[in-house]
């Protein structure tokens, strides 16, 4: 009987294998590139996680997304009378199954200090135990001696910033003197920090969007869309080029409904997805026309000039009507409230007809 149970439990998990099936999530591509839809901070039982590594590449397939890095802490390992200390296991459990799921998984850790400089991922690493020292600027140096991507985490969390306000300290300024720190979260797990644009623009940083999650990813972001991801606009779809990518900083973050970004990715992003038709009819008085919206993000477009509609909301995959005033000669500008371009900032669009 125990051999059958097992025999039975094998074919359901191959079963599942087989069969698992995959969301499609409706973003263009930019042109010359792909986008690709990443979550590069994940925890597994090697740190305080409670799933198992290879749980991690199914939630992410089925989430639809193209890339994922483990960063289990390199400080923190409360399961280790129970699990044995490698800070490369979790990669090494799962890189074959993220083959099988079609997932590019990236090579990380997260050096996990107090503030200054506080919670940094360490990404496109080949060995994470070599991180594991007691100096933390030596574990900066490890990470690009091996080529790493240095990625500041949740900067403005209330657990070492108890007033939820970013801060840049003196760490910080050397890591990107030494051109070091090559990104910084903007969303983190279900919350955002706007003093990011700011640092992000000022220190050519490249902006993200990560899920930090312990538990599993179904029970978090219950209502919501879509979980966390960054965008990453690669010329392919392989690790090199995504590596590649991430360092010339063309990236967005993705959550709620709501990017982030530099105005060269958000501007070209939003008209792709996006297309407004010729007007189809006209009267004395009006022009009806549709604006197209074939992404997954509704677009709230808000403080239009006058002689035009005040707000126009384009909801995910739709058409939208439009009457326009047939004596307007004014252009449709409008800021878009969901995509935000600096700390207090959004993007300014020109629709043309």
């Amino acid at each position: 009987m125990k051999r059958l149970s097992v025999f039975l439990l094998l074919i359901i998990s191959t079963t599942l294998l087989l069969t698992g099936q995959r969301k499609i999530i409706n973003l263009p591509d930019l042109p010359g590139y792909v986008t690709l839809k990443c979550d590069f901070h994940l925890h597994t039982a090697f740190s305080d996680g409670n799933v198992w590594p290879t749980i991690r590449v199914n939630e992410a397939y089925r989430d639809g997304l193209d890339a994922i890095a483990i960063t289990d802490h390199l400080e923190y390992t409360p399961h280790k009378d129970y699990i044995p200390v490698d800070h490369n296991a979790a990669w090494k459990i799962t890189r074959n199954t993220a083959r099988d799921y079609n997932l590019i998984l990236v090579h990380g850790a997260e050096i996990t200090r107090s503030m200054p400089p506080g919670h940094v991922n360490a990404l496109f690493i080949s060995d994470a135990n070599a991180l594991a020292v007691d100096s933390v600027w030596d574990a900066f140096e490890a990470t690009i001696k091996q080529g790493g991507f240095l990625l500041w985490n949740h900067p403005g969390w209330k657990a070492q910033q108890p007033d939820g306000i970013p801060r840049m300290y003196n760490i910080h300024h050397r890591l990107i003197r030494n051109k070091w720190l090559h990104g910084i979260e903007f969303f983190n797990h279900k919350e955002y920090y706007p003093l990011v644009m700011t640092f992000a623009l000022e220190n050519n940083l490249a902006v993200f969007a990560n899920s930090d999650m312990h538990g599993a990813i179904s029970e978090e972001y219950a209502g919501k869309t879509h979980r966390p991801m960054t965008l990453v606009f690669a010329r392919e779809r392989s690790h090199d080029s995504l590596k590649e990518a991430m360092f010339a900083g063309r990236t967005l973050a993705y959550f709620d409904d709501m990017l982030a970004g530099r105005k060269e990715y958000a501007l070209p992003f939003f008209h792709q997805c996006i297309s407004v038709g010729k007007p189809y009819y006209q009267n004395e008085k009006s022009i009806y026309l549709e604006i197209t919206n074939r992404s997954d993000i509704p677009f709230y477009l808000t403080d239009g000039v006058p002689g035009t509609p005040s707000s126009i909301t384009l909801p995910a995959n739709s058409a939208t009507r439009v009457v326009l005033s047939k004596s307007n000669t004014n252009p449709l500008i409008y800021n878009v409230r969901n995509i935000i371009t600096g700390e207090s900032e959004v993007l300014k669009v020109e629709l043309k007809y």
